[in-house]
């Protein structure tokens, strides 16, 4: 890689790690989890010390239902998120993505920026990633580095084709990434993950990844971090007029994120696990996502601001969040995480109106 190439990929993970903590860049658009009501029972009938959140995810069990999502890497502040990042996954038993493995694929010197994550504990569940765009470009030698890198248990393939339409020097070549996606969840040894980055995923693409052998789909909604927005502070920074009009236009683009849970499920049934992500904020948004038939939930911005304030506050939150998951679970009587798509919930508009539009049904 150019030397020039390659500056400008470190620059900009450090950018967008500023950027997510100190600036407006949440969708103002919700993810619908509001238009969600779980019903109260009473009479729970159980005792709630003997509750259980433990959840599966790609035939592991943890402790709870909670994944924390790639977010960087390829620099020296990148890895040691990463280290505490991991450091907090070990301890609370929970999985763990790393950020986009492609600074590292192509500069080998900053491989240690997300290797450092499996140094931390050789047993941590640990999710390779890698963008759609370089899919296309690499062999699957090339892409096999992205698991060999940091050992990873499963590799997440990123969907991003809205940031990357904004993005001053984003890649928009998307043709043939579904024949590559189809050949690596055949080719690989590990499951594959697909996941969006904030705009959700269609019952419709949710089909088109039905024909594939990926294991899991990561739908990343539209209501929380929106990825255009992100790129509009990097376009005005470098005065690129037409790129941070576009992100603006398309800050709020996407399918919102209770919707798109909705929409996969009714594609795909139990063919795939489903992660719910996207503007998820605490343990609440956890509970309704499974009642709607997400398998798991993955969190990034909450715990990034988490984080900064240090690793223990990291685990507090994390915490909170479990001990909202278990009380919903307690308040609604079921006696586990899954139970919960067996109890009775009221659908509100909007969400209501977009499942009728699309003839969406609840499967649970």
């Amino acid at each position: 890689m150019p030397e020039e190439n390659r500056n400008l990929i470190h620059n900009r993970k450090d950018e967008h790690i500023d950027i997510a903590l100190n600036e407006d860049v949440e969708s103002k658009i919700a993810t619908w989890f509001d238009s969600i009501h779980l019903i109260h029972m009473s009479l729970p009938e159980t005792n709630m010390k003997t509750i259980s959140i433990k959840a599966k995810l790609l035939g592991r069990t943890f402790s709870a239902p909670v994944l924390i999502e790639g977010m960087t890497g390829g620099t020296k502040r990148g890895g040691e998120i990463n280290e505490k990042l991991a450091r907090v996954a070990s301890e609370l038993d929970i999985p763990m993505m790393v950020g986009s493995q492609r600074v590292a694929i192509e500069d080998p010197s900053v491989e240690w920026t997300f290797r450092i994550a499996r140094d931390v504990d050789p047993n941590i569940f640990l999710i390779g990633n890698i963008g759609a765009a370089q899919i296309i470009e690499y062999d699957i030698n090339k892409v096999s580095r992205a698991i060999s890198m940091i050992e990873a248990d499963a590799l997440a393939i990123h969907l991003n084709p809205l940031q990357e339409s904004v993005q001053p020097e984003g890649d928009t070549n998307f043709q043939g990434v579904l024949k590559r996606i189809d050949y690596l969840s055949r080719e690989l040894s590990i499951p594959i993950i697909v996941k969006e980055t904030g705009a959700g995923i269609s019952y419709e693409t949710a089909l088109m990844l039905k024909q594939t052998e990926i294991k899991a789909i990561d739908i990343a909604g539209l209501g929380g971090t929106s990825w255009s927005a992100i790129e509009v502070y990097r376009a005005k920074k470098v005065n690129e007029e037409l790129k941070m009009m576009l992100g603006k236009k398309f800050w709020n683009w996407g399918i919102p994120t209770a919707a798109s849970i909705m929409e996969v499920k009714s594609a795909v049934g139990d063919k795939f696990e489903i992660i719910a992500s996207g503007g998820i904020r605490d343990g609440v948004d956890v509970a309704k996502a499974i009642a709607i038939g997400a398998s798991f939930a993955g969190l990034a911005r909450p715990i990034l601001k988490a984080l900064s304030g240090g690793e223990e506050n990291l685990k507090r939150f994390l915490k909170l969040v479990f001990h909202e998951i278990k009380n919903v679970v307690f308040l609604t009587g079921a006696k586990n995480i899954y139970e919960l798509r067996e109890k009775p919930i009221v659908i509100f508009p909007p969400l209501k109106y977009w499942l009728e539009s699309r003839n969406i049904k609840l499967v649970r």
